[in-house]
C-alpha cells in the first residue's frame, strides 16, 4: 500500500512537473488535458486518475507557489531584524521567484487561469492579498513618525510594483529581467520608508 501511494504521490509530481514546464515556453500552446498528456506520453484517462481535473492540476501548483513564497517569508523574518530589511529582502525574493519559476508567473498574475475554474483566480487574488499583509505586517514594526507614511499604502505600493514586473515579465515571453536594476529601485521605494541606500541582493531560493 505504502509502495502504491508513493508511486501515486511521484506521478502527481511529474505530471505538475510538466505542466509548469509547458506553461514556461514564451508562446505555449493552449494547455489542455489532451496536450498534456501528448506531452507525458500518457492518455486522458491516466491523468485523472491522478488529478480530477485540470483545474486540480493548478490548484497543485498554486499550494506549490504559497508554500514556497511563504516558507521564505517566514525564513527572512526570522533572519532579518529590521523591518526596512525585510521588506527589502520580500520584494526581492518575490522577483528572483518569477524569474526562476517562469511558468509559475503565468499562474501568478492569472494569466493561464482566465479560461478555468473562477476559484483559482479567486485564490490567486487571495495569495496577492496575503502577500501585501506579511509586507503591511513588517511595516508596523516600522517607526513611520518620522516619515509620515502609513504602512498599509505603502505595502499596496510594493505589492503593485511586484505585481507589475511579473506581468513585465510574462507579458515579454520571458525576455524582461523582473529583478533588473533592483538596486536602483529599490533606492526609490527606500526613499518612501526612509531606508538607507544599503540593497542586501537577491533572497537565494534554497
Amino acid at each position: 500500500m505504502g509502495g502504491e501511494t508513493r508511486k501515486s504521490g511521484e506521478k502527481r509530481l511529474l505530471i505538475l512537473q510538466t505542466l509548469a514546464a509547458m506553461l514556461e515556453e514564451p508562446s505555449p500552446e493552449k494547455i489542455t488535458t489532451a496536450a498534456l498528456a501528448r506531452r507525458l506520453d500518457v492518455s486522458e484517462a491516466a491523468l485523472y486518475r491522478h488529478f480530477a481535473s485540470k483545474a486540480q492540476m493548478y490548484e497543485g501548483l498554486i499550494a506549490f507557489i504559497e508554500d514556497t513564497l511563504f516558507g521564505l517569508i517566514a525564513r527572512i523574518t526570522s533572519d532579518t531584524p529590521e523591518p526596512v530589511n525585510q521588506v527589502e529582502a520580500i520584494i526581492s525574493m518575490l522577483l528572483s521567484f518569477a524569474k526562476k519559476n517562469r511558468g509559475m508567473t503565468r499562474v501568478l498574475i492569472g494569466e493561464v487561469l482566465v479560461n478555468e475554474d473562477p476559484r483559482l483566480q479567486k485564490r490567486i487574488n487571495q495569495l496577492h492579498d496575503r502577500l501585501e499583509a506579511q509586507i503591511r505586517q513588517c511595516l508596523r514594526f516600522l517607526d513611520t513618525g518620522h516619515t509620515g507614511k502609513d504602512p498599509k499604502l505603502v505595502a499596496n505600493l510594493c505589492m503593485a510594483f511586484v505585481v507589475g514586473r511579473w506581468h513585465q515579465f510574462a507579458k515579454s515571453g520571458f525576455t524582461r529581467d523582473p529583478s533588473a536594476d533592483w538596486p536602483l529601485m529599490w533606492r526609490e521605494l527606500g526613499n518612501i520608508l526612509g531606508a538607507r541606500p544599503a540593497v542586501s541582493g537577491v533572497v537565494p531560493l534554497a
